[in-house]
């Protein structure tokens, strides 16, 4: 037994008590040590259902909200993902362990830098880089889902262009406090949207998001 595979197991149920039913996204999350992407100083609470802050005025995002983002792009085994926004790194080793090749963009180079050394460290399959995740990654386009893990004003086209027929987006959009979360289909050229209400998470910057 590790170290926090009781608090892991917990949290898993809690996930399936709000209504994240998606087994390959629970075994996924059950399998991913968020402890090792959450600051030293807040490892304790590393298998709360919180946010929690990892420097350069980010956060790690609430497990609840990776796993409904997660399970609202119905993913499979080697679809070809774009994350805007890397973080902690944590949201894209949930999308590695599913068995996605994962492409993630990330401006706050310390960051970035902390993200690699855990990938490397867990052996993931995930290319990173230091950028503008705006304009999204173009080299590796078209995307089977594109993720964004921070609000934006509106959806930018940059990335919408970005996504495969068929393709899913899951985008917060809306103010600077507070967003409704967008997830999109691309469907003969147009991305159809749905809308879940009741999203937080910090501001998308960027040339097609905040300044």
């Amino acid at each position: 037994m590790g170290r926090f595979d009781t608090e892991r197991k917990e949290l898993i149920e809690v996930l399936r008590g709000k209504g994240i039913t998606d087994e390959t996204v629970l075994t996924a999350m059950s399998r991913v040590e968020r402890h090792l992407f959450v600051d030293p100083m807040y490892i304790n609470k590393a298998y709360d259902d919180n946010a929690l802050p990892i420097g350069s005025q980010q956060t790690i995002s609430q497990p609840f909200t990776v796993a409904f983002m997660t399970q609202a792009l119905k993913l499979n085994k080697d679809m070809k993902v774009l994350e805007i926004g890397t973080g902690s790194g944590y949201q894209a080793a949930v999308l590695a362990m599913i068995g996605c090749r994962v492409f993630t963009i990330e401006r706050h180079i310390s960051l970035l830098n902390n993200a690699r050394k855990i990938f490397d460290g867990l052996n993931l399959r995930i290319v990173a880089k230091g950028g503008d995740g705006t304009i999204g990654w173009t080299e590796h386009a078209p995307y089977d889902a594109i993720i964004v893990t921070a609000g934006a004003p509106n959806v930018p086209d940059s990335l919408v262009n970005q996504l495969k027929e068929g393709g899913r987006l899951a985008i917060p959009v809306g103010g600077r406090d507070a967003q409704q979360l967008v997830i999109g289909t691309m469907t003969n050229g147009i991305l159809e949207k749905q809308i879940v209400e009741g999203f937080k998470f910090v501001p998308l910057i960027g040339k097609n998001g905040w300044n």
